[in-house]
C-alpha cells in the first residue's frame, strides 16, 4: 500500500511547520514549560515523531526497536509534564533526529523504500490523514505555548496606541429552524469521536451571527461580571474563588486603565470587532447568563455550520454548552485512549476552529474538547437564545 502525493506533501507541510516553531528558538526555551497545562515545546515536536514511529514502524511493520528507547520520553502515561524538559536532548539534537526520523517515515509512507504490508490502518489513507491531523493540534498547542511564553516575559510597558471602548449595541441572532439533521464525520479523515453519523432532532433556535467580540465582552467587565455572583454558576462561583480572574487571560492593563492584549508576537491594541478568547468555560457561561443567553449545544452549532449560518468562524473556538460524550454506537479507533477516557463529565467541546487552526482540523464535526477551567486555549463564545 502507498499514499498518495497530495497526502504526502500535505503531512510533509506540517512536519516542516512543527520544526519550523522549534528552530529559531534557543535550547532553554525549547525546554522550558511555561504554563502548567503545556508541555515544553520540544517535548511536543518528539512527541509528534515519536507517534508516526509507534503507528508506522510498531505497528504497522511490527518493528519496535526506535520507539521502545522513545517510549519512556514521549508518552503521557510515562512522561510527567514537569520532567519533560529535563529529559530532552539538546535543540538540535532533537531538529536533527526529527527531520531524520521524518525524512524515513515519509519514504516509507510512499512505498518507494519497501512495499508496506496491507493493514486496515492503511487502508484510505487513514494512518497518514491521523497523522497530519495529529501533528495540526499539536501544532496549535505549541502556538498556545508561545503565547504563555510572550505573556510571562512582558516588562508591562506597553501602552496602545487606541483605547478599547465597550460595545453594549444588541447582539445580530440568526434563526436555525426546527428539524432532524445529520451529525458527525465521515471516514477515513474522521477521528473516532465524531463517529458514527446519527441523527439530532431540535427545535427552531437563535444563534448569534458571529462570535462575541472583544468590545461586547469589556461590557461584562465594566458591569461589574467578575464580581457579581449571579453571573456565575456553583462552579463558575468556586472556580473564580480559587482563580480570582477579571479579565480574559491574555488581557493586560496600562497606567491608564487600558486594556491591550498578549501574543507570541508580544503585545498589541486589542481589536474591537474581533472575538474575545482567552476565556474559561466558566467565563463563557457567566457572560452567556450577563446577556441573557445561554452556550449552544453542540449539535446544535454543527446543525448550523452545515446549514451555512455560521458567520464570522474560525477566528476562535467556540465553547459549548455540553460536555464530551459518545455518539450512539462509538467505537474507539485507533485506540482507547484518545477519546474513551475524556467521556469523564469533566471535559466541555468546543467547536469552529481559532485563527491558528490548519486546515486539515477545520469541518463542521470537528470536536474539541478541555476541562471548563482552561483559559490558554484561543477560545471564546457564541451566545444562543
Amino acid at each position: 500500500m502507498t499514499t498518495s502525493l497530495a497526502t504526502l506533501t500535505r503531512l510533509r507541510a506540517v512536519q516542516h511547520r512543527l520544526r519550523a516553531l522549534i528552530a529559531p528558538l534557543d535550547d532553554a526555551t525549547c525546554r522550558q514549560q511555561f504554563h502548567g497545562d503545556l508541555s515544553p515545546l520540544g517535548w511536543h515536536l518528539g512527541h509528534c515523531v515519536y507517534v508516526e514511529n509507534h503507528w508506522l514502524r510498531a505497528v504497522v511493520l511490527g518493528d519496535d526497536r526506535l520507539t521502545r528507547k522513545l517510549r519512556d520520553y514521549y508518552t503521557p502515561e510515562t512522561s510527567p509534564k514537569p520532567r519533560r524538559g529535563p529529559q530532552l536532548p539538546d535543540k538540535q539534537r532533537l531538529l536533527d533526529q526529527v527531520m531524520q526520523q521524518q525524512d524515513d517515515n515519509i519514504l516509507l509512507l510512499s512505498g518507494l523504500a519497501e512495499p508496506l504490508p496491507a493493514h486496515p490502518l492503511l487502508e484510505h489513507e487513514y494512518l497518514p490523514l491521523f497523522l497530519i491531523q495529529h501533528h495540526c493540534q499539536h501544532y496549535e498547542t505549541m502556538l498556545m505555548v508561545l503565547n504563555q511564553r510572550a505573556i510571562k516575559q512582558h516588562p508591562g510597558d506597553f501602552h496602545p496606541q487606541r483605547r478599547l471602548e465597550s460595545d453594549d449595541a444588541s447582539l445580530v441572532r440568526l434563526r436555525v429552524p426546527a428539524g432532524d439533521f445529520p451529525v458527525g464525520g465521515e471516514a477515513p479523515k474522521a477521528f473516532d469521536n465524531e463517529l458514527p453519523v446519527h441523527t439530532f432532532s431540535q427545535d427552531a433556535f437563535y444563534l448569534g451571527a458571529k462570535p462575541v467580540s472583544n468590545a461586547q465582552y469589556l461590557c461584562f467587565i465594566e458591569a461589574g461580571g467578575y464580581q457579581d455572583p449571579g453571573h456565575w454558576d456553583e462552579a463558575g462561583r468556586a472556580w473564580l474563588s480559587e482563580h480570582p480572574a477579571r479579565a480574559p487571560d491574555h488581557w493586560r492593563q496600562d497606567d491608564r486603565g487600558w486594556w491591550y492584549g498578549i501574543d507570541q508576537d508580544g503585545p498589541h491594541d486589542l481589536d474591537p470587532d474581533m472575538p474575545v478568547h482567552g476565556l474559561s468555560h466558566h467565563e463563557a457561561r457567566a457572560f452567556a447568563r450577563f446577556a441573557g443567553a445561554r452556550l449552544p449545544h453542540e449539535h446544535e452549532w454543527e446543525v448550523a455550520c452545515r446549514l451555512g449560518l455560521m458567520y464570522d468562524s474560525g477566528h476562535v473556538w467556540e465553547w459549548c454548552a455540553n460536555s464530551f460524550f459518545p455518539y450512539p454506537g462509538f467505537k474507539p479507533f485507533p485506540y482507547d485512549e484518545y477519546s474513551l477516557p475524556w467521556f469523564d463529565g469533566q471535559h466541555y467541546t468546543l467547536r469552529g476552529a481559532s485563527r491558528h487552526t490548519r486546515r486539515d482540523i477545520r469541518r463542521c464535526s470537528f470536536r474539541n474538547f478541555y476541562t471548563p477551567e482552561k483559559r490558554h486555549v484561543f477560545a471564546g463564545l457564541r451566545l444562543a437564545w
